[in-house]
This record gives structure tokens, C-alpha cells and sequence, in this order.
């Protein structure tokens, strides 16, 4: 809900005990995140940004997706948060985007939409998989005082991707959670939401699936170690 007296406005919110996501992933004393408390974090997130595209009269762009803006309760359900910035999206049968002032936060703002003023479903896209990349890697999405490669998380992330290496960016906290097939497919998720060219990317339903099967492939994979670490041999 939301309150505009006498030139004060507020928003009101259910109250999220356990603060913001970006809390409990850097520059903060609160316990680590699981690799599974992540993953199903992100799973609800996506679904989240699914409702806004898709579940109401008209599409809602975000335009403000970051780990600062996901709230999450007692029982680390997430809530997408804040939509100071959001946008009804395009209209009509031929409207494919809306041409509007450039607004979000650096670091995850969508190329195409800074670059020509086009913004779209896929933007907010394009910021989901930044987020991701922050819950996989425990940093922020730019560090100037990081090496020149290493300075944006995006471009370290599509480098080590591609070299087969992106354990690098893995969040030492995270060190022996996740299991290999999972890493690679949260990464190819990850780095399918950050194509250069937004029809490229996948939709919002189609990220929730695909983030589903990641948290299988990590749950079957620890079921199997438990089951043959408790097996005996004859």
C-alpha cells in the first residue's frame, strides 16, 4: 500500500525480518546464505518478476531489479521490492518497447535500454541476471578498485564462462556446496539473461523453470552423495 499526505508519501510494506538480500551477501557480519538458501531465494524472485510481466492487466517493468530491492521474511520467503521506477510496459499488438529516460542503478542497468532509451520486459531481464551472478559470486556487481578484468562482474563472469572457469567467481563461502553440473547450468542461466541483444534472452517463465531444474540437479546430486555415504558394502 501506500500513503501521499500533505506532500508526504510513503510506501508500506509487510514487515521483512530478515532485511534485503544484498545484506547477507556482502559487506556485512550477518551468517552466509546456503548455496539451496540462494538458489530458492532466486527461484522466488523470478517468480516474482514473472507476476509483473505477465499476471496482471497490463505488463509492469520494474526497472529497478537488484539485490538491495528483495525483501526477504522470517522464513526467507523473497519479495520483490520498491517500484519507484516501474513502468507500465508496451501497448498494443505492434508496440514492442517504450521509449523512456534511462533510470536504475549502475551495475545493472540493460544495455539496450541505456544505450537507445528502449525499455522493455527483458531489461528488467537483463538486471535479474546480474542479481544472480551477485548471489553466486558474494560481490557487487562493480568494484573500481578491483583489476581492470575483474572490475565489472558481468564481463569477469562471460570471461571465466567461456575459458571453463567459473568456479573462480564462487563465493568462498559457498567452497564445496555446489555441485559441478549445477554450477555450469546456473551459470548458462545466468549468462543467457545478459545477452547483448534482448530478444535473445529468455523470459521470465522460462528463468523460473530453468532455475527449478538447477535447484534439482543440486538436490539430487547431495541425495545421491548422502544415499552412498551411508550405503555398506557386503
Amino acid at each position: 500500500g501506500y500513503c501521499y499526505e500533505s506532500n508526504e508519501m510513503i510506501l508500506v510494506y509487510d514487515f521483512m525480518d530478515r532485511g534485503s538480500l544484498r545484506e547477507h551477501l556482502y559487506d556485512t557480519d550477518k551468517p552466509s546464505l546456503s548455496w539451496k538458501q540462494r538458489l530458492q531465494i532466486c527461484i522466488g524472485v523470478g517468480r516474482g518478476l514473472h507476476y509483473l510481466h505477465t499476471g496482471t492487466k497490463d505488463v509492469i517493468i520494474h526497472r529497478d531489479v537488484k539485490s538491495a530491492n528483495i525483501l526477504l521474511d522470517e522464513k526467507w520467503v523473497a519479495k520483490v521490492s520498491d517500484f519507484g521506477l516501474s513502468r507500465i510496459g508496451p501497448t498494443g499488438i505492434s508496440r514492442t518497447h517504450v521509449n523512456t529516460q534511462v533510470k536504475g542503478s549502475i551495475g545493472y542497468l540493460d544495455p539496450e535500454y541505456y544505450k537507445r532509451d528502449r525499455l522493455t520486459v527483458k531489461s528488467d531481464v537483463y538486471s535479474f541476471g546480474v542479481v544472480l551472478l551477485e548471489v553466486l559470486s558474494g560481490r557487487q556487481p562493480l568494484l573500481h578498485w578491483e583489476e581492470k578484468q575483474r572490475m565489472s562482474l558481468v564481463k569477469w563472469a562471460k570471461h571465466c564462462y567461456e575459458k571453463g572457469i567459473l568456479s573462480e567467481i564462487v563465493d568462498p563461502e559457498l567452497k564445496g556446496q555446489i555441485v559441478p553440473q549445477c554450477l555450469h547450468k546456473f551459470g548458462e542461466v545466468a549468462l543467457s539473461c545478459l545477452l547483448e541483444d534482448g530478444t535473445q534472452r529468455p523470459s521470465m517463465k522460462d528463468i523460473v523453470g530453468m532455475l527449478e531444474l538447477v535447484l534439482q540437479l543440486q538436490d539430487s546430486a547431495v541425495n545421491y552423495e548422502d544415499s552412498s555415504s551411508h550405503s555398506t558394502v557386503p
